[in-house]
């Protein structure tokens, strides 16, 4: 019977969690779970990584707080908005946004972060890059690090950077990664228009303004 409490003697100085390799002698996984990590997880970048992040025009990013309370968001920019620092290093721009810093916070309490890029429209792969972040503001990141871009887009300015060090970084296969097609559309840039961002898509404002002019209504 499976024991969460047994540990894998032969598990020291493998990547990934030791929940993972728990559940691979559970299911019985641990062949292909290791080919998997020697052929493909590496601690750091290697040259086609670093190159593949460099024309990456999106990353979906993972964080948690010192809880465990997850948040996922997702950044975009034009290729290079992801700056190869080194092998070990990866950095995004922060821009003004809605002020709530979700992700910011999270990295705060709890450095680890997992980040996921996808080439959905040429190579159909998928690249992870997990490791640990910390929030460095925009002067200071530029005394210490040469060729960061000063406007990523549209004179858009980071106001500050998260700095990622690379822990592991591997393939994200292709077999389900649909293709798309990038089009041209109109971006409503540095708006605070609620309407334009889409701010409201899902009705949650104009129900809680509709259920106040209820509750108003009842009091007068």
């Amino acid at each position: 019977m499976f024991d969460p409490g047994a540990d894998r003697e032969d598990a020291a100085g493998l990547p990934g969690s030791r929940g993972e390799h728990l559940l691979q002698a559970a299911y019985g996984t641990q062949d292909r779970a290791n080919r998997f990590y020697r052929d493909q997880v590496l601690p750091r970048l290697n040259a086609e990584m670093v190159t593949f992040v460099g024309r990456m025009e999106m990353a979906f990013i993972g964080t948690a707080d010192a809880r465990g309370e997850c948040d996922s968001t997702f950044r975009a920019g034009p290729p290079g908005f992801l700056h190869v620092i080194d092998e070990q290093r990866i950095a995004y721009p922060e821009y003004r946004g809605n002020g709530v810093l979700a992700s910011l916070g999270n990295i705060s309490e709890n450095p680890h972060v997992a980040m996921l890029m996808i080439d959905f429209v040429e190579d159909l792969i998928g690249l992870h890059v997990n490791g640990r972040a910390r929030i460095v503001e925009d002067a200071e990141l530029r005394a210490q690090v040469s060729g960061l871009p000063h406007e990523v887009e549209r004179g858009r300015k980071p106001e500050r950077w998260v700095v990622v060090h690379v822990e592991e970084a591997y393939v994200h296969c292709r077999k389900h990664i649909p293709r798309m097609q990038p089009v041209a559309r109109t971006r409503d840039w540095g708006t605070d228009d609620s309407r334009r961002k889409g701010g409201d898509y899902f009705g949650v404002r104009a129900a809680a303004d509709k259920a106040a002019g209820k509750s108003a209504g009842k009091r007068s």
